[in-house]
């Protein structure tokens, strides 16, 4: 079977970049002339102000984005071809319009810069990689008793952020430590509410257990008050007086509170002792180093908060090509802060050229003034010495582990018969009880790994297709490349697989096979796997082939594991996805189906009538004499449960 022609995706892939740009530079100079032709265009309505630019191809898909202190300057370098390096003048030849945005100063140019190259991802921009948002702990301040937590995503709950934290792994054992030491609460309000007797935290000494009164609210707030300057940098200050309290209750022979504060004193040193990075004397800080090994670049980052070491993680930046190692960085941190808030120290390895306008442009995140300085001797200097270190070596571990992943997908090409190592895989697996909240699912895998942005499921719509696999399979294969086929027919946008892989045997393979045949699709290379003899206890798979062969792989083979990783992780997704969705059907309530009933009007029907049943059996009357329920609303309730009249 012919591999399919498409180029893997854009985002996770330089050499689809390059290979484009080559392909239009082919006979390029016509190319070259109207893409400066639309430049020249723009340049002459352009004034000297600052803002940001958008390069746009034919297909209106966003090439660059950049910045200027003064646009018209700016933009018209890109018309000094003599000038350009090879790398721009590609840009240059695709380039087919172009969108301005003015704004009030050059920092402003710069958020704005960030904000779009994360949003669109343009191939000649330096792109951070990894999008995984960062976890931070939050201390909330909405309640008499404040409750600790891990937290993601936008920062609109009342409280107290600190982070951001390396990995949620940190996270949960910081906060596992906090909860020993400060004996705080992490329910939820409703549970908070509804307890009349201490949980197990209480008893395995994690919580005060507030929620039936065993600590009152100014002893509580004496607790909350010493975690604030616990996590604040006050670490030291909160062991004396936990170490003074402790000598206090063994002189009274209080021995129980002895024991106790001894354990919160462990706990104090734990969570310092798992420092990995000796931060003493830095603050509040973020370490940047840059890295660059055989062409790639890796920057290590280190978050210390309050002297202490929150963790630390190895960014790899991609779209390279031409930028010294003070380019790459200075994009780098634009678009890092763009999520995560800075603090008012920023350590780096080297003089950045742009160093004083991203620091006027982070200042307003901060709070404050934000100060971006290369250190030069003592506690800061061997912090960034440890920072560089790392981040070689973490780049040289990343370039061994993709050398052996590029030798497993030259293997995989040769044993799935493909003419070239796929870079874009999808993976697809259905989950359902007896036919029961029936979803469908794919993964995708790059040369890099997984690329979680990029999963998708479907709830399975037809009736007939509940409980029928094969079906099912049907279903999600024709709605999935039927759009492919509307969104992307040239298959140039990354939206087509270089394999699909599906879990399951022959009766799969069919199903999807008809099914792209139908669809008029016939290069796109197909495998199932499915359990080997013995259902697969010998650790073998069977992999079918559309025209009916098989094969089989060694029991001990690295791209056996690697094959077994892949339908693994999606058969982990679409049962994640089929539990999600059985547990919304379980926590639904036959209201929601009424039009125009939101959340309030519902909880005051429930709690006026007791359950939906009495809610279906009531007269008009009894309804319009609900609380909370207005006579259009009792109206609306009615008709739906009575529609005859």
């Amino acid at each position: 079977m012919p591999r399919n022609p498409t180029p893997p995706d854009r985002q996770d892939s330089d050499r689809f970049n390059e290979d484009r740009a080559t392909y239009t530079m082919t006979g390029s100079q016509p190319d070259l002339e109207a893409g400066l032709a639309a430049i020249r265009e723009v340049v002459a309505t352009l004034k000297p102000r600052p803002g940001v630019y958008r390069m746009l191809d034919a297909r209106g898909d966003v090439l660059y984005v950049g910045k200027a202190r003064a646009l018209k300057n700016r933009v018209t370098n890109y018309t000094q071809v003599e000038r350009l390096p090879l790398r721009i003048k590609r840009m240059v030849s695709q380039t087919r319009s172009m969108v301005i945005v003015t704004t009030n100063s050059e920092a402003e140019a710069l958020l704005l810069e960030a904000q779009l190259i994360k949003r669109y991802r343009p191939p000649y921009n330096v792109l951070l990689r990894d999008d995984k948002s960062f976890p931070f702990i939050l201390l909330r301040a909405d309640h008499e008793f404040p409750r600790i937590t891990k937290h993601r995503g936008a920062r609109k709950a009342k409280g107290n952020y600190y982070g951001p934290f390396a990995s949620a792994g940190s996270v949960n054992t910081t906060i596992n430590a906090l909860q020993k030491l400060f004996l705080l609460r992490s329910c939820t309000d409703s549970f908070f509410s509804r307890r009349d007797r201490p949980c197990l935290l209480y008893q395995i000494k994690r919580c005060s257990a507030p929620c039936v009164g065993r600590i009152d609210t100014a002893a509580y707030a004496e607790l909350v008050g010493e975690a604030k300057d616990f996590l604040g940098g006050k670490s030291s200050a909160v062991q004396k007086k936990i170490e003074a309290q402790m000598q206090e209750a063994a002189e009274a022979l209080d021995f129980e509170r002895a024991a106790m504060l001894r354990d919160r004193l462990r706990a104090a040193t734990f969570i310092q002792g798992s420092q990995a990075v000796n931060a003493e004397g830095v603050g509040n800080a973020d370490v940047f180093a840059i890295a660059r090994v055989n062409g790639q670049f890796g920057v290590q980052a280190f978050f210390i908060r309050g002297g202490q070491n929150w963790g630390h993680r190895a960014f790899f930046p991609s779209h390279t090509d031409g930028l010294d190692e003070a380019e790459v960085l200075t994009s780098f941190l634009a678009q890092f802060y763009e999520e995560v808030p800075p603090p008012r120290t920023i350590l780096v390895d080297r003089a950045l050229p742009e160093a004083d306008l991203l620091a006027e442009a982070l200042a307003g995140a901060a709070g404050g003034r934000v100060e971006i300085s290369v250190p030069q001797r003592g506690d800061r200097r061997r912090l960034m010495a440890q920072a560089e270190r790392n981040a070689v070596e973490a780049l040289e571990r990343r370039q061994a582990e993709s050398g052996s992943k590029a030798t497993l997908n030259r293997e995989l090409a040769e044993f799935l018969e493909l003419a070239e190592p796929p870079q874009r895989i999808e993976v697809y697996d259905n989950s359902h009880i007896q036919g029961a909240n029936a979803v469908g699912a794919m993964v995708v895998a790059g040369p890099e790994g997984f690329i979680k942005g990029q999963y998708r499921k479907w709830n399975i719509k037809r009736p007939e297709a509940a409980g029928d696999d094969f079906a099912m399979m049907r279903e999600v294969m024709e709605r999935r490349f039927a759009r492919a086929q509307d969104e992307d027919p040239d298959r140039d946008g990354g939206l087509w697989p270089d394999l699909v892989l599906i879990d399951g045997g022959k009766g799969q393979m069919s199903a999807v096979r008809d099914t792209l045949e139908e669809l008029g699709i016939e290069d796109v290379p197909l495998i199932a796997i499915a359990k080997g003899p013995n259902h697969g206890r010998e650790g073998r798979e069977v992999f079918h082939f559309p025209d009916g062969r098989e094969k089989m792989l060694p029991v001990n083979s690295p791209l056996l594991f690697h094959l077994q990783r892949l339908r693994d992780e999606v058969h982990r997704f679409v049962i994640g996805a089929h539990r999600d969705k059985r547990s919304r059907a379980i926590t639904a309530s036959p209201l929601d189906e009424i039009p125009g009933i939101g959340p309030a009007r519902k909880r005051a029907l429930l709690l006026h009538f007791g359950t939906a049943s009495k809610v279906r059996a009531a007269a008009l009357e009894d309804l319009q004499r609900a609380p909370g329920v207005s006579a259009a609303v009792a109206q609306t309730v009615y008709d739906f449960y009575h529609p005859g009249g």
